[in-house]
């Protein structure tokens, strides 16, 4: 059964296998969750679609960063392996290059034939940006057009002529010897530095046109030069194809949790990835290190498909030697970029692992979840039932206090309690907090409830110090506490735990950050909701429940009908008499005469 739940909603390329393991299609994904699951959640109008899917039983699939860069590898996928049904829908478009040629003085020049001899940058998604790339390249690099075969010798021998490139200033002339050949080929080292994605060069020659151009008043001339900028920013990043130079390389990336060991594989072939791979290591031994694991990865994946490339990128250096093969961790450039995408591949391989146990087993997570907790505060068991509080009052006026309580790492909603703050006098949070926690672990001891794994403030140091007198020193309990510290925008940024407390190491995007943060957020609406239906319960307490004779069915009319204490007050005799009564319209009128 292919699973296409977990994947990824990433740009990407994917490949289909039928049941001889063999690939019968590649193709590419803006998105590759929706794309792939639409071959197999509706009917598709095409008999050879309807032919594909019913000979799908697994998929793989590589991730990219952009659409442009799905588009390229999935070219170069569907020219390797020559699925069976790309060929019925493919019309085998081969993608341009930017070709630097190996002379004295090398030319350069637009291809789609990529041949031994030559450096060879791309391939591009775009024919016009190759184009555009070229022509900006040429306005500020006089490099030759012509085909001559121009030596050292045959300038010295005066073999040639200038011609109208020339003339025109669109040449330098280096075949008469007007342009010595370190001059020509510096300027051909900084088109070889465009060409890997330093385009910082053409983007400045235009930002410096387009400036020219505006105090020249030309500004539709400027808005040709705009667009050309646009287009040089938007199409000129290459992160999935390296150059031709190392024509096969492997890329290994490294991921792992407490059980298992995951190793991605991009095999390289002619600056191009071919090829992606994800295999797990369960970890038998407490001393297995990271760098014995790859080493034995690097060898088993290599003999499965038959690598004899020379070079292996790596996140670090293995614990082998291989003959041979240099082994490479780069810090920047082509390299590195592939070192990056090998690493994404094999991190989403470790989250969709994850996702399907969890489909199988949902307590799964969970757990897996709450043993993180445990983990990242060091608490000696897993926190499976944790209580939260928070206070929430109005310059001290209508007073109350919630404590919501997570379960396995869910809302139990069954237990959470209410709590009106009876012994506290003006907005003091402290001392509302201390009578809440009192009460509360007071009655679980006197009716031997059980306790909770952690406690959890709405708050820093100080709430937490208040819970901690009360549970520790007053109760004698022994349980957690940890607090949620707001910084000065008012946002939660830290978690803390222990006495003294102390920062726990984590980001905002950490897994356990966020799910505290739910739980506070949980707790926050609790309170306030109570809050909102206290205070508007006294409100309308004070003026009419204090009326002699004026019951809670008379009450209930008078709202339902004029919708506002307001309205009431201000309505004549008659308007009362239709909802009450002479007798209590009479009371209601004579109250607020006297008031």
């Amino acid at each position: 059964m292919v699973n296409y739940l977990d994947l990824p909603s990433t740009p990407g390329v994917y490949k289909f296998f039928n049941e001889e393991d063999k690939i019968i299609y590649v193709g590419k994904a803006k998105n590759l969750k929706r794309r792939v699951s639409s071959y197999f959640t509706k009917t598709h109008d095409s008999p050879k679609t309807n032919i594909l899917v019913s000979h799908i039983r697994r998929l793989e699939y590589i991730c990219v960063d952009t659409e442009a860069d799905a588009l390229l590898l999935e070219n170069n996928l569907i020219k390797k392996y020559q699925p069976r049904y790309n060929i019925l829908l493919k019309d085998g478009k081969t993608y341009p290059w930017l070709c630097i040629t190996k002379e004295d003085y090398p030319r350069v020049y637009k291809t789609r034939v990529v041949k031994r001899g030559a450096d060879y940058f791309g391939p591009y998604p775009s024919s016009y940006t190759l184009d555009l790339l070229l022509t900006l390249i040429q306005d500020i690099f006089p490099v030759r057009t012509c085909r001559l075969p121009i030596t050292e010798k045959s300038v010295d021998e005066n073999k040639y002529k200038e011609c109208l490139q020339y003339h025109i200033h669109r040449c330098n002339a280096p075949c008469v010897g007007r342009q010595s050949r370190e001059e020509y080929n510096k300027m051909i080292n900084q088109i070889r530095d465009i060409a890997k994605g330093n385009s910082h060069l053409v983007t400045d020659y235009l930002l410096k046109q387009m400036q020219e151009l505006g105090e020249q008043m030309r500004f539709e001339e400027a808005q040709i030069l705009k667009q050309q900028y646009d287009a040089i920013l938007h199409y000129q990043s290459k992160t999935v194809i390296t150059t031709t130079s190392d024509s096969d390389i492997d890329v290994f990336g490294f991921d792992e949790d407490e059980g298992s060991a995951y190793i991605n594989i991009l095999r390289i072939n002619n600056g191009s990835v071919v090829q992606g791979y994800t295999i797990e290591y369960k970890k038998t031994l407490e001393d297995e290190t990271k760098e014995e694991i790859l080493a034995l990865a690097i060898v088993e994946l290599r003999d499965k498909f038959k690598s004899v490339s020379s070079i292996a990128i790596v996140p670090f250096l293995p614990d082998t030697d291989i003959k041979g093969v240099e082994f490479i961790v780069p810090q920047r450039g082509d390299k590195h970029t592939l070192l990056q995408l090998s690493q994404r591949n094999v991190a989403q391989y470790r989250v969709d692992k994850y996702k399907q146990a969890e489909r199988l087993n949902p307590e799964q997570r969970q757990v897996r979840l709450l043993t993180d907790v445990q983990k990242k505060l060091h608490l000696e068991t897993l926190p499976r039932t944790i209580d939260c509080f928070d206070n929430s009052n109005i310059s001290g006026s209508d007073a109350v206090a919630a404590c919501v309580v997570f379960k396995m790492g869910k809302p139990s909603k069954n237990d959470y309690r209410k709590y009106i703050i009876k012994t506290v006098e003006g907005p003091d949070d402290y001392a509302s907090m201390a009578e809440v926690v009192r009460r509360r672990y007071s009655r679980f001891i006197d009716e031997s409830t059980a306790l909770p794994d952690l406690i959890l403030t709405d708050g820093g140091k100080g709430q937490m110090e208040v819970v901690r007198k009360v549970v520790e020193d007053e109760l004698h309990l022994k349980i957690p506490i940890a607090g949620m510290a707001k910084n000065e925008h008012h946002r939660t940024n830290e978690i803390l735990i222990g006495n003294p407390p102390i920062v726990v190491g984590m980001g905002v995007k950490d897994e356990v950050f966020q799910f505290f943060t739910r739980i506070q957020d949980e707790v926050h609406r609790f309170a306030i909701s109570f809050h909102r239906d206290k205070r508007s319960k006294s409100q309308t307490q004070s003026e009419l429940d204090t009326i002699p004779g004026i019951g809670k069915m008379t009450k209930q009319a008078l709202l339902q009908h004029f919708k506002s204490l307001k309205r009431i007050k201000e309505a004549d005799i008659q308007e009362l008499m239709q909802v009450v009564g002479k007798s209590k319209a009479n009371i209601i009128k004579d109250y607020y005469k006297k008031v």
